[in-house]
């Protein structure tokens, strides 16, 4: 059998990794272009996962995405997918934010930090009526230019800055904390929220700049806390994404390899040899390769040819979380669950971050009569919760949802899934680490990183970042 003019290698099988060998498979045929993907776990999707049991349908990590990006609802429907589109349902599309005793909506038109309408403001029970004119005032506040030595922010110093300690504490932390699970103290404002950070250098306030983008839309939002009604899933669940496009690569040529790749080093003839576990000889050589694994996984994968580029992956900072996934009978839960989910500010003294009513998010998620959620624990503020047993984090999160949702009695449904070191924390500094780290990888024609580490979390961004690293290899494969 002739081999293969040329081949990538691409090193896991998350999103990321199979976006990349989307794009390498179908720029040339397989007869001159070998793909290989490499995963040590044997299955594919990453982090993506989806348990059906019983008639309940449990994500293991993310539920949704945003459809305001292309990248994955174009993947979708080229998957022919499109069909299984389904929208957060309309009574859920808001977030509550645990205070004094229950949950209470986040302000009409305040989206993460920025506030779009006074009334919202005005009338909220979450601010004091001096944290409602602190926040109101936030038109009023200076920007803050960036200089050549310091052009980031903590999103902390950020928020309180313009919008006040109180509005802070009550809304932006736990709105914040339900997305990146991250330390706002450190969490960069170039790296997570660059949209906000331009609407202060731009504008001059983040009120000025989200009525101007409501101005854009032609309306008001739909929704508070988050664009609850541009979130989709897909009805048989999340895993079904990265498992169709898996198939697909599969039907155009590309081999999926179980195993792990140790090493990289360059070969005379400038292109790259693998070593690990499981591979055989067709995979151990290629002409450009895409590492997508998480950073620190990066890292000991490239420390033998670029010290310094090992050093800035490694320092790229990751922390866990835990998700209790409960199912109860309707009649067992008080609470109306007419929300996406309810956030719990860390001032409230609570051990849980957040919990997601994921039977009023979509249909098809609990069986007649029953209901789902999702507990969320951990994050870079609670390192310890992921040293709790099993049973200890749901007997805590049995607690948490007892008091504060009146679920009572035993679950029909448990179960635990533990995320150990699997969401990057975009500490500030985190876009000129990313920059070199580029700058970097331009050292080493044929070698591209994709992954959630770099510049975004989302499943749009990942995606995004596998499609880059891809177009990468291709300028510059022999």
């Amino acid at each position: 059998m002739t081999a293969p003019r040329s081949h990538s290698l691409i090193i896991g099988a998350g999103l990321a990794g199979l976006a990349a060998a989307d794009v390498l498979a179908g720029q040339v045929g397989a007869s001159e272009h070998q793909v290989t993907v490499v995963e040590p776990s044997g299955r594919v999707g990453g982090v993506l996962g989806t348990v059906h049991h019983d008639g309940w349908l449990v994500e293991r990590s993310a539920d949704c995405f945003l459809a305001a990006r292309a990248e994955a609802v174009a993947l979708v429907e080229r998957l022919a997918l499109h069909a299984e589109l389904i929208g957060v349902e309309p009574r859920a599309r808001r977030a509550l934010v645990w205070h004094a005793g229950r949950g209470v909506p986040v302000p009409a038109g305040f989206r993460l930090m920025a506030p779009g309408r006074a009334d919202g403001i005005l009338t909220t029970a979450l601010l004091s009526p001096w944290g409602r004119a602190r926040l109101l005032f936030e038109r009023f506040v200076p920007r803050r230019l960036p200089s050549t030595s310091d052009d980031d922010e903590s999103l902390e110093s950020f928020a309180v800055r313009r919008l006040g300690r109180e509005a802070f504490d009550q809304l932006v932390q736990p709105l914040a904390s339900g997305i990146w699970t991250a330390d706002p103290a450190r969490l960069s404002m170039a790296a997570a929220c660059g949209d906000f950070l331009a609407m202060e250098r731009e504008v001059g306030s983040l009120w000025g700049g989200e009525r101007a983008r409501l101005r854009r839309q032609g309306g008001v939002p739909e929704a508070t806390g988050a664009r609850y009604g541009q979130f989709v899933t897909l009805a048989s669940g999340m895993e079904t994404l990265p498992r169709r496009l898996a198939d697909n690569l599969r039907s155009r040529g590309v081999r999926f390899v179980t195993g792990s790749i140790s090493t990289l080093e360059r070969t005379d003839d400038a292109r790259w040899r693998a070593e690990g576990a499981g591979l055989d000889a067709a995979t151990t050589t290629a002409d450009t390769v895409v590492i997508a694994t998480p950073a620190h996984v990066a890292a000991r994968i490239v420390g033998h040819i670029d010290s310094s580029l090992a050093a800035d992956l490694s320092g790229i900072d990751y922390a866990g979380s835990c998700i209790v996934s409960l199912g109860f009978a309707r009649d067992r839960v008080a609470h109306p669950l007419d929300a996406a989910g309810m956030v719990i500010p860390r001032v409230a003294g609570r051990r849980i971050l957040a919990v997601s009513f994921s039977s009023s998010k979509f249909p098809g998620r609990a069986p007649p009569g029953c209901v789902l959620m999702r507990v969320f624990l951990g994050g870079a503020l609670d390192r310890e919760a992921m040293d709790l047993s099993d049973d200890a984090m749901i007997d805590l999160a049995l607690s948490e949802v007892g008091q504060l949702l009146g679920a009572q009695g035993e679950p029909k449904l448990v179960r635990v899934e533990r995320w150990n070191h699997a969401m990057p924390q975009y500490h500030v500094g985190h876009v000129a680490r990313v920059a070199r780290i580029e700058e970097a990888v331009a050292r080493h024609p044929g070698l591209a990183l994709a992954g959630a580490a770099y510049t975004g979390v989302g499943i749009p961004q990942v995606i995004s970042s596998g499609q880059a690293a891809a177009a990468h290899c291709l300028k510059t494969r022999r």
